[in-house]
């Protein structure tokens, strides 16, 4: 039977306008397991401002028809037109992403701190609703507007406020549209949850929640703390008094922070039990953590390894690191960030390198201060984080027995580390001496080994696996990494593995990406298993590094860029951060040996700064990865890659 020929041309393009491609694709902005977070979008809204200083009240409403609504005190939505648009602007807020008013974090913005960033947060709310309708009090007016999956259905109308009505304030009510998400039920102990944690970060806000079927209303209202919060949630008692600080730049500092830029936190050492960890950037919970987080593990580790240096507190043969003081740590940490970079939209995770620095900076004096005043409960918190070292130690030494005493000499150009815990260790495979120089003078000697590799490796795609070790190179690999080369049908002896992570470090160009590729065709050739089991990576080097100049509060920065779009998009954020036009000055990595080891660590090897791929082939499956790495790699093939190159190369950049 004859099949109709799909056709590919100008036609087939199609291009999503509005809100279509939140409704296409609701996954890319919002979590769609329940709409509590669209929900969330409105309540950190009127978060903003609160934080920003303009409103006193949070008051939320689950209705008995199953919409919720979110009413604040604050300034009130503009509803005037936008000069440029010519729409009103409470209209573009809630149809248009990438539209409002945080974007400006300089003198004279809205906003300095908000967790709102990109303006597509409401707007996503509006799209997944099936109504949506928004009261905006202002300026001795009241405005509404009304909408239906994202589209005005009642457009704006105005009446004159009367003594009833508030000064100020805004006031959204939607139904969600159950159509996009698992259930449309709202998590009623999340969103409780949520309310508590914004009132305990917002001291003298009150924040309500009303139910409408039972009548049941609860009210929070803080006058202090975060060392309440973290009581009232831990099981165990702690080993010492609970360490809780703040400190935020006051912009005569020497730290290059924005004013108001800082953190607040209070952390409990228990010696069982589970522990509770909560953070907040600008207000907005960090379920997933992020380089706050790393910032308040570096501070807590440095001020705990001083004190047991300096008491000599430490037995022979005992290495701290610093999750021996993170794993028995309880914490609730809220940070103020002027620009904080999250990883998506659903902002989990904080990837701001400089909020590591941030609050490390400030946690690690505070500690070191409470432990000079505080001997005793010091002494009793280097017996905990002690014992949790010997505990690690003799986890590994039991590992390390069962490997047998028939062990290769290790290559000599390899520069081991020094822990034995196989959830720590990682091997860099570095292209070039020059750059591995670099790396073993930056790395973490305590957890990150160091294999230079010459030249380019050996294609070992045809190569057979008994003529594998003939090559120096790859002798030296599989040496290192502790175990034998194999095939996938094979069930090979990983118990003499010797690194957690084996990650390939090359240049960020096209000889770089030529390397990458030699070495994922040996891993994926003959130590699949290594893959299979998430064994292997790649370092994602930047190419670029912009020497920023002052701008507003934002001080002078070096921001690395991965290639030319992530140059190009600094570039625009720095404009509009209003640096003027040039200012700045690009560098160009030729290679990873230009890099001095701070730079390498920064940008490359330190695991909370860091960015890199995990290398898998479970989206194409294995017989696909097979036919697609012969047609590259074969020796026979020739031809077969003159056509794929024929067929995809306009759709590639060459780097010369």
């Amino acid at each position: 039977m004859a099949t109709k020929q799909s056709s590919y041309g100008e036609a087939s393009i199609r291009v999503l306008k509005g809100l279509e491609p939140v409704k296409q694709r609701p996954g890319m902005y919002t979590r769609t397991d329940n709409p509590l977070h669209i929900i969330q979008e409105v309540i950190d809204n009127a978060a903003d401002e609160a934080l920003a200083g303009h409103g006193k009240r949070i008051d939320v409403t689950l209705h008995a028809d199953g919409s919720v609504s979110v009413e604040d005190d604050g300034r009130g939505i503009p509803f005037g037109l936008h000069p440029e648009e010519q729409v009103p602007v409470l209209e573009i807020v809630y149809t248009r992403l990438h539209a409002g008013g945080k974007f400006d974090k300089g003198a004279g913005g809205a906003y300095s701190f908000s967790g709102g960033l990109h303006g597509v947060g409401v707007s996503v709310t509006n799209a997944l609703s099936k109504r949506l309708e928004v009261s905006v009090w202002r300026e001795g007016q009241v405005a509404s507007i009304t909408f239906a999956g994202g589209d005005v259905i009642e457009p704006l109308k105005f009446r004159k406020a009367t003594n009833a009505d508030r000064k100020a304030g805004t006031s959204v009510r939607a139904w969600p549209d159950a159509k996009y998400f698992e259930t449309g039920e709202l998590p009623k102990a999340e969103l409780i949850h949520l309310l508590r944690s914004k009132a305990v970060l917002m001291p003298g806000v009150t924040v309500t929640l009303s139910v409408e079927k039972t009548g049941e209303k609860q009210s929070w209202l803080y006058k202090g703390g975060l060392r309440d919060y973290l009581m009232q949630a831990l099981i165990s008692d702690p080993v010492i008094p609970l360490f809780e600080g703040a400190h935020y730049a006051d912009g005569g500092e020497t730290e290059n922070f924005a004013e108001g830029e800082g953190a607040a936190w209070c952390v409990a050492f228990t010696e069982d039990g589970n522990v509770m960890r909560e953070s907040y950037v600008n207000l907005i919970p960090t379920v997933a953590g992020g380089t706050h987080e790393s910032g308040l593990k570096d501070g807590l580790f440095g001020a705990v390894k001083g004190f047991i240096d300096m008491h000599s507190l430490l037995p022979k043969g005992v290495k701290l690191m610093p999750e021996d003081v993170f794993s028995r740590a309880s914490f609730v940490l809220s940070a103020k960030v002027l620009d904080p970079q999250f990883q998506g939209q659903i902002k989990e995770r904080l990837n701001s390198r400089d909020a590591l620095r941030l609050v490390s900076t400030y946690v690690k004096p505070s500690l070191e201060l409470w432990l000079s005043q505080h001997v005793d409960f010091g002494k009793k918190l280097a017996e905990l984080v002690i014992r949790q070292a010997q505990t690690r130690q003799r986890a590994s030494q039991k590992v390390e027995k069962r490997k047998g005493s028939g062990v290769a000499v290790l290559p000599g150009k390899l520069t081991d580390c020094e822990s034995r815990d196989l959830s720590l260790n990682e091997l860099f495979l570095v292209e070039g001496d020059s750059a591995g120089g670099s790396a073993k003078m930056g790395r973490n000697k305590e957890t990150q080994a160091i294999l230079p590799l010459r030249g380019k490796v050996l294609n070992a795609w045809e190569v057979e696996r008994d003529r594998l070790f003939a090559n120096n190179e790859i002798h030296d690999i599989a040496v290192a990494i502790g175990v034998d080369p194999h095939s996938a049908t094979d069930t090979p002896d990983l118990s003499g593995l010797r690194y957690g992570k084996i990650c390939i470090l090359s240049d960020a160009d096209v000889d770089g990406s030529h390397i990458q590729v030699l070495l994922l065709t040996l891993f994926f050739r003959h130590f699949p298993k290594l893959i299979e089991t998430g064994h292997i990576c790649i370092a994602k080097p930047p190419l670029f590094r912009i020497d920023a100049p002052a701008r507003g509060k934002k001080p002078a920065a070096k921001i690395y860029a991965l290639d030319e779009g992530e140059l190009t998009a600094t570039l625009d954020k720095l404009r509009k951060e209003g640096a003027r036009e040039n200012s700045w000055s690009i560098s160009r990595f030729k290679g990873l040996g230009e890099m001095n080891a701070e730079q390498l660590w920064d940008t490359t090897l330190n695991p909370d700064t860091r960015r890199r791929l995990q290398v898998e082939f479970a989206a194409l499956g294995f017989t696909e990865t097979v036919a697609s790495l012969t047609k590259l790699m074969g020796k026979g093939e020739a031809q077969a890659r003159r056509d794929l190159m024929e067929l995809h190369g306009d759709d590639v950049e060459v780097d010369v």
